[in-house]
């Protein structure tokens, strides 16, 4: 009983400094917008005419892909491509469509070092993904190659995958699928060439195989394009044995081949 005193009081406390830290970062860097950086109430917002031009994707949506539909359909209904050719995973659900604003912001997360927007990204993944996080068994990035993670020096899906564990107190496995060649740019690529560029290029290392088998699997992208890569890494983990894949992504690029 003393004990759980104790720590009550350590999470006040701690509480309070978390509080005092923010306030502290709010007096000496002012909270700008996360995409024009016109000044906002608070840090890791967007100022409300960027807010305006965020397509947020929800239903009514394919029951499997996510793929919006233009009028309301039964909540179990899927897309023709969906019924013509299942795809490996589950369900695949994103936060955004692929917009002027969602590319600029995820962009500069990406490759300009903007890791301050880590928090209110996973934030929008929380909520897209909400049905998928809750279950949840383990939480996987899709993965870079060595070269390509040296050039970087971080992979963002990796950062979104762990402050969305320690939001959820899921565990996340960032080494559970590995690259085992460099890939060309997926980039001006159509769907088939994707899948040709990635055959046999994403696998789940012999030690990581027993983390992944039985497992519900929560994989983590930051723009789905094709769907080649995502597709890739949950036919590798459901060749792992994974109980399932769920795929959960930042934003989703929709095309005539998607």
């Amino acid at each position: 009983m003393r004990a759980g005193i104790l720590l009550r009081v350590w999470d006040h406390q701690t509480g309070r400094i978390a509080r005092l830290a923010s306030g502290l970062v709010d007096a000496l860097l002012p909270p700008l917008c996360l995409s024009c950086r016109v000044p906002v109430d608070r840090q890791g917002t967007l100022c409300a005419e960027c807010w305006k031009q965020v397509d947020f994707l929800g239903p009514p949506h394919c029951a499997c892909c996510g793929l919006p539909f233009s009028f309301e359909m039964p909540e179990a209904s899927l897309c023709a491509s969906c019924v013509a050719s299942p795809p490996p995973y589950r369900r695949l659900r994103a936060a955004t469509r692929y917009s002027d604003i969602s590319r600029r912001l995820i962009l500069g997360y990406k490759h300009g070092d903007q890791l301050h927007m880590t928090p209110a990204l996973a934030g929008w993944l929380d909520r897209a993904g909400a049905e998928l996080l809750e279950e949840a068994d383990l939480i996987v990035p899709v993965p870079l190659h060595r070269w390509r993670l040296l050039g970087r020096r971080y992979n963002q899906a990796a950062l979104l995958a762990l402050a969305l564990g320690q939001r959820r107190g899921i565990p996340v496995a960032t080494d559970a699928l590995l690259r085992t060649r460099r890939t060309r740019s997926q980039g001006g690529l159509r769907r088939r060439q994707r899948l040709t560029n990635l055959a046999g290029a994403i696998i789940v290392p012999e030690a990581r195989r027993a983390l992944v088998a039985g497992r519900r699997v929560l994989l983590i992208d930051d723009v789905v394009t094709t769907g080649a890569t995502v597709e890739a890494c949950s036919r590798a983990l459901l060749k792992a044995g994974a109980a399932q894949v769920g795929v959960l992504a930042l934003a989703r690029v929709f095309t005539a081949e998607n």
